[in-house]
């Protein structure tokens, strides 16, 4: 079952406290040793089914409706695909199903107080969950959050902490809120157990189809998302006994991206824009390496689109039926550039269209 190891030195997770490096190594965690088995879902509501699959199975359910989300077909005159709508979980956002898994291992560590830092959604989500189990959390926002999230956080009762500035200057600002020694970061995208509640969602996507897709569209921010769907596919792919697990297209736009760029072998270099995908405007990818080591070759593929395009897509799965925030309309912006986009393709849209400020456009 899930493991959650260090990168470096491979130490496992300690049994207590909720430490976002190793404290043997100062190296990252992440998911290992994850495996598929329908034999061993319990009758728990949602993503929740899979409890032991997690590796979370002496953990406390935190349940708010996370999971088990539509998976709906939409067709056009040129393209068909799936629509797996993470944004319809409680909060809005895919985001949820962290929130829900960490705030199991706040629970079960006794943690009565948390900060983070986040764009918008995984603030918006935490706040949410951890109000609901009875935890404090501070977040730390920088000041041109679309306010939709903000106004989430706040009336979740959450402290919120604007941060002038990149991004990066309000995780340093979580950090040193740290260092007052009376909080736990709840870092999601620094905190390994998430990926094991992304998995969820392949396991979701191949029991609802009845097959494995040939090709999966998601957005790409710190990773974590991409990273847990495709060590899913993966674990379905190693029980079925498949020497392949679908094509993983990660997406990101143009003015932030990271992975994209490395990809193709060219230099990064920070456009200094904002961007409508707000999402993803992430210059360093906690879990990058980690991608980049297991992606294949004309299987797999990262892509940016463009800021015009992004808008563009946005109204057109309006008009599908599919109201997401433009952070998740770029992986249908993906899907129409991609050249050959036959078969079974889905696309994770990971937060919902009404968390967005259209002033901002």
């Amino acid at each position: 079952m899930a493991r959650f190891v260090c990168v470096n030195c491979g130490n496992c997770y300690p049994n207590e406290g909720l430490p976002h490096h190793c404290p043997s190594c100062g190296g990252f965690f992440t998911l290992t040793d994850l495996v598929y088995d329908p034999k061993a879902k319990r009758g728990l509501p949602g993503m929740w089914a899979y409890r032991e699959l997690m590796g979370v199975s002496e953990n406390p359910v935190c349940y708010l409706g996370e999971g088990q989300t539509a998976l709906v077909e939409r067709k056009t005159d040129t393209l068909s695909f799936y629509a797996k709508l993470e944004s319809l979980n409680p909060s809005g956002s895919f985001k949820d199903r962290n929130s829900a898994i960490v705030s199991s291992f706040l629970r079960a560590r006794g943690v009565r107080s948390v900060v983070e830092d986040s764009s918008g959604n995984a603030g918006a989500s935490l706040a949410l969950y951890t109000a609901a189990f009875g935890i404090d959390s501070k977040i730390f926002v920088p000041t041109g959050t679309t306010g939709p999230k903000v106004r989430q956080i706040i009336d979740s009762g959450a402290q919120v902490v604007p941060v002038a500035g990149p991004r990066e200057n309000a995780h340093q600002a979580a950090l040193a809120e740290l260092l007052k020694g009376k909080d736990v970061y709840a870092s999601h995208a620094m905190l390994p157990f998430g990926m094991a509640a992304y998995a969820t969602i392949a396991w979701e996507i191949f029991e609802q189809l009845g097959q494995l897709p040939d090709r999966v569209f998601c957005p790409i921010g710190h990773g974590s998302l991409f990273f847990g769907l495709l060590q899913g596919f993966k674990a379905i792919s190693q029980y079925l006994g498949l020497s392949k697990r679908p094509g993983m297209i990660g997406v990101q736009p143009e003015r932030c991206s990271p992975l994209a760029s490395a990809w193709r072998g060219q230099p990064f270099v920070k456009s200094g824009l904002p961007s409508l995908a707000e999402g993803t405007m992430v210059a360093d990818p906690v879990r990058g390496k980690e991608i980049l080591a297991e992606l294949k070759p004309g299987w797999d593929n990262l892509v940016a689109v463009a800021e015009s395009e992004i808008w563009l897509t946005y109204s057109d799965l309006a008009r599908m039926g599919i109201y997401v925030e433009p952070t998740s309309a770029m992986v249908y912006t993906a899907l129409k550039n991609c050249p050959a986009a036959e078969g079974i393709n889905v696309l994770v849209f990971s937060g919902n269209g009404l968390k967005f400020d259209d002033n901002k456009k």
